[in-house]
């Protein structure tokens, strides 16, 4: 795709005034990407937070139909990122239906994206847009990893493991509210079915390579076990993540993150290493890069630009392994977010 491809797009980010959505709008800027602005607050308020930059702004709420109908009006895709998303996927995604115009969330909630895929697949086919939930650092990104790992010629493991390192993690509100407010149990796939995890699910140690180390890690699923199980066959699919990283995330004496260079990222490191083995042979794959809410921003634009130039496999509910060149977005990333690596043993 061309920049030029790219600046005949207009992109609504709703929860505009977001941490995350912060980095998202300064990311599709980056681009040449026209970003709408939309927020609950008085759009006085993201107006002064978008000051000067040429941003437009709008105020819409998700029980307000109207409102979200004239805040997308001209945009051509609705990138929603307010959590918790069990209050706002199915409102922004209908929103994104009735214009006629592409969904992406970076919604880490299982059970929320679950219902999402399901409900808004065949609506998107008939409307001919593209809804992608989760393509953040929780849910994008490892099924991006994973993949690439299989390199097209697996469909069908025999176990995924997904091992999340972070050296500390400052939660935003949005994570502390979401966290406050799961009550489902989490699923894994185990015995070839969904599942729930099992309370008394055994803790691991995982040795990171590089500062990280060795860690105690404890199974946490987010919304990769939903994403990746959509279009690989695995007996076995869990997700782990180090104990020191929940600790952080459940205190809350916890501080929220705090910017330590000129984008507004925090000095937080992260690793993700996934492991998948097939026939008693193993193939990894390990993601490192700084600040988790960060990089969610260009995950989102990798999809975005893609979804502007028409450069997807189909339309309908996917996750983005099914639906894009999941090594050329990884790599498209750049050493400055993450970097991506085949391991080869």
């Amino acid at each position: 795709m061309t920049q030029d491809q790219t600046q005949k797009g207009k992109v609504a980010v709703f929860g505009a005034t977001g941490h995350t959505a912060r980095f998202v709008v300064s990311e599709l800027l980056r681009r040449g990407i026209t970003p709408i602005a939309i927020a609950r607050d008085p759009v006085e308020v993201t107006k002064e937070v978008y000051s000067g930059r040429g941003v437009v702004c709008h105020q819409a709420t998700v029980d307000d139909a109207a409102s979200l109908d004239r805040a997308v009006e001209g945009a051509q895709v609705l990138v929603n990122c307010a959590g918790p998303f069990a209050d706002t996927a199915d409102a922004l995604a209908q929103a994104a239906l009735r214009a006629g115009i592409h969904y992406v969330d970076i919604c880490a909630e299982q059970l929320t994206a679950h219902k999402t895929l399901e409900k808004f697949d065949e609506p998107a086919r008939k409307a001919g847009i593209v809804v992608l939930p989760s393509m953040a650092f929780y849910g994008g990104l490892a099924d991006l990893m994973i993949t690439t790992a299989l390199g097209g010629d697996l469909s069908v493991v025999d176990s995924i493991e997904i091992m999340i390192g972070l050296d500390n993690w400052h939660p935003t509100n949005g994570t502390r509210v979401t966290i406050s407010r799961t009550v489902e149990p989490p699923m894994v796939v185990s015995g070839g079915r969904f599942t729930p995890l099992s309370p008394s699910s055994a803790p691991k140690n995982w040795n990171f390579e590089g500062s990280l180390g060795n860690q105690a890690m404890v199974e946490v699923p987010f919304s990769e076990i939903v994403l990746i199980s959509r279009h690989v066959k695995t007996t076995e699919l869990h997700n782990y993540i180090n104990k020191l990283a929940v600790s952080d995330a459940t205190n809350p004496a916890t501080p929220s993150p705090k910017a330590a260079d000129e984008r507004g990222r925090s000095e937080q490191r992260f690793v993700i290493e996934v492991v998948i083995t097939s026939d008693g042979k193993r193939r990894r794959a390990v993601v490192r890069g700084r600040d988790i809410y960060a990089v969610t921003a260009p995950l989102i634009s990798e999809a975005v630009t893609r979804l502007l130039a028409g450069n997807f496999r189909k339309t309908g509910a996917s996750a983005p392994g099914e639906i894009f060149d999941a090594k050329e977005i990884l790599n498209a990333l750049g050493s400055e977010n993450a970097t991506f690596e085949i391991l080869t043993n």
